[in-house]
This record gives structure tokens, C-alpha cells and sequence, in this order.
């Protein structure tokens, strides 16, 4: 079986303006990395469906949703742009683009869990992993992971699914949805203090959550990610693992101060592989949240689909 890659050209529309670090051009410096070093043969392309209204609650209430639908469908209508929050924009293209990401989740889900694939990839945008239950913040609108694993609890019948968290920044909105949520593990490694300033405090005894100083060198956050995440993920043992895959921890990007690079994030896949092969019959769904210098971008997300892919 192969690997999935799927995306949209509906989400390179989504733009919050010039300079605006989560920018179009994000998806294109990966595409053109996959295509480069011959990585496109050992993936399965496939373009991400709309998500229907219903996905979206698994994860948001009913409220926000309509409400931010409204908003959104205004601005497709009118033209216009308008600031969400400081930093986050949207644009006339905003809600396609991010029913495209939630379904770009979603679709890999079923595709992942009906063996049609053996694993994931959604090279989507917005991101998802800060958007709450209620709330649109820090680039994102709807939080595509942790739709993606309700539909897999909800929909799917499956009774264990993990997040892993790697971004550099925490990962709020996933945890403010899962948090109390014995059928969910969250593991997660972010720097702090930075934006958005939590995550030091877990909010559930199914978060585990790994802060780490300014400046950590990627040693460092393996022996953690071993010492930490990896004995909780053996205990749960997870039926399918989601990945909200942000690389914006590399040494080069200025987003954040910690110091990863390639070979610590095809490090971190291949652990993450490693037990979803033993517990979760292989079923891996990742998803891109941060990564803000394109080379880097690029690099590390080839670094972690050539695990993924197994090349």
C-alpha cells in the first residue's frame, strides 16, 4: 500500500496578505520539493473534498461554526478581507480553503482506515491545531486533526486514536477539544514560554504535554519525546495515530527558537511509525500545521513523507 498525499489548490487561495508568514507559497515550496526529488511516484495523489457541516461539529459547536460560515460566505461574496484576530485573516477564498483542509482530514481517515491506503498526508491550509471548540486563532479556523480523529471515534467506531503534537508552538485547540477525552491521548512537544502562551498546566489526564525553553537543541527533544511521550503511547495503545505535523521548529525558522532539523523530524516519524505499526495497524493521518521558511519547509516535510512512504 502507498502513501496519500492530498491536497486542494483551494487552499493556495486562502492569503492574508502580503509578508503574512502562512502564505500561499508554503504548498507550493513543498510541491515542488516532492516533484524535484522524485518522491511524487510512491504517493497516492488524491484532491481534498469539502467537509460537510456535520464533520465540522464532531470537533466545533454548532454555534461557531454557522456563525464563522456567515462571516466567511460575506467575504467570498463581497470580495473583502478581514482581520479575525491579529493574526489571522481571512479572505474571499478562506471558507473553501478551510472546508478543503477539514476535508482533506477527514477523507484521509477513511482512506487510512479502509486499507486503501496505509497512511496519510494532507498538505492543506489553514492550519488547524490552534482553533478551540469556539474560537478562530493563530492562523486557523477549524482544527483539522481533531475533526479527523473524532470522525474516526464518532463515525468510524474506532476506540483509542492519539495525537502527536510537534510544532513549535502549543497546540491549544486540539487540547481544549480532547481534553477529558478518555478515547484520545495527546502527546505534544512545543516551546515555552511562546505563542499562545499555555500548555505548561495539561487541562486533562490524556494530555501529555512537553514544554521546552528557548534554544533546545533536537538531542534534547528526542531523549524527551523518549522519556515522555513514547512509554504514555505504549500504554494507550492507539488504534490510529494523528500528526499534526508543524515544522516550524527548525533551527531556521524565526517563528520559534528551538533547534531541529531534517533528521530530527524523520527521527520522530519513524518513532511515530514504529507504534503505529505495532498498535495501530500501521494508520498514520498527518497534517501540515506550521513550517514558515520555505526551505526548510520543504526539507523537513520530505524528511517526514519519505518515512511515511517507506523510501
Amino acid at each position: 500500500m502507498s502513501t496519500a498525499f492530498i491536497s486542494h489548490s483551494d487552499c493556495r487561495r486562502h492569503d492574508m496578505g502580503a509578508g503574512h508568514p502562512e502564505c500561499p507559497q508554503r504548498l507550493a515550496a513543498i510541491e515542488d520539493w516532492i516533484i524535484a526529488h522524485g518522491l511524487d511516484v510512491a504517493l497516492t495523489r488524491v484532491d481534498a473534498p469539502l467537509a460537510q457541516q456535520s464533520d465540522l461539529e464532531l470537533a466545533h459547536a454548532h454555534g461557531y461554526v454557522a456563525e464563522l460560515r456567515d462571516l466567511l460566505e460575506t467575504l467570498a461574496a463581497s470580495g473583502e478581507r478581514m482581520a479575525i484576530d491579529p493574526d489571522t485573516v481571512a479572505n474571499p477564498h478562506t471558507w473553501n480553503a478551510a472546508l478543503r483542509a477539514a476535508g482533506a482530514a477527514v477523507r484521509a481517515t477513511d482512506m487510512v482506515i479502509d486499507r486503501e491506503v496505509e497512511n496519510a498526508f494532507c498538505s492543506v491550509r489553514p492550519p488547524g491545531h490552534h482553533a478551540t471548540r469556539d474560537q478562530s486563532m493563530g492562523f486557523c479556523f477549524f482544527n483539522n486533526v481533531a475533526i479527523a480523529a473524532r470522525h474516526a471515534l464518532d463515525v468510524r467506531g474506532l476506540k483509542r486514536v492519539a495525537v502527536v503534537d510537534f510544532d513549535v508552538h502549543h497546540g491549544n485547540g486540539t487540547e481544549d477539544i480532547l481534553a477529558g477525552d478518555e478515547r484520545a491521548l495527546m502527546v505534544s512537544i512545543f516551546q515555552h514560554p511562546l505563542y499562545p502562551f499555555c500548555g505548561a498546566v495539561p487541562k486533562g489526564e490524556n494530555m501529555v504535554n512537553v514544554p521546552v525553553p528557548p534554544y533546545t537543541r533536537g538531542s534534547e527533544i528526542r531523549e524527551m519525546i523518549e522519556c515522555m511521550w513514547m512509554p504514555a503511547l505504549e500504554r494507550f495503545k492507539p488504534e490510529m495515530i494523528f500528526v499534526s505535523a508543524g515544522f516550524d521548529a527548525h533551527r531556521e525558522d524565526d517563528l520559534g527558537q528551538l533547534g531541529m532539523v531534517e533528521a530530527d523530524y524523520e527521527w520522530i516519524t519513524l518513532r511515530i511509525k514504529d507504534v503505529a505499526i505495532r498498535h495501530a495497524k500501521g494508520r498514520i493521518v498527518s497534517c501540515l500545521e506550521g513550517g514558515y521558511v520555505l526551505g526548510a519547509l520543504a526539507r523537513s516535510v520530505g524528511a517526514h513523507l519519505r518515512v511515511l512512504a517507506g523510501v
